[in-house]
């Protein structure tokens, strides 16, 4: 199972993490903020309170949102296969 290990706010809706088994990438969660529960996160301010839950082994907002660690995995790996 993947786990992130570490996180950090870049800009916009941009976050870099670097997930248990070494990958490490940029997320866009701009468009995936759909739903009552992601509302709060459309305002930057509110997004960059994300945290790492050590017992999720995911990143959380104050609110209880979070994204699945394998679903923050792919969208990592979609933008770098791009990249390259």
């Amino acid at each position: 199972m993947t786990t992130i290990k570490e996180a950090r706010y870049i800009k916009d809706h941009v976050l870099w993490i670097r997930f248990s088994d070494g990958a490490e990438g940029q997320v866009d969660l701009g468009s995936e903020l759909g739903g009552e529960i992601f509302k709060p996160l459309k305002k930057i301010e509110y997004f960059k309170q994300f945290k790492l839950d050590n017992d999720l082994m995911t990143l959380t907002w104050p609110n209880g949102a979070d994204f699945a660690p394998e679903f923050l995995y792919d969208l990592a790996r979609r933008k770098t296969k791009r990249a390259a």
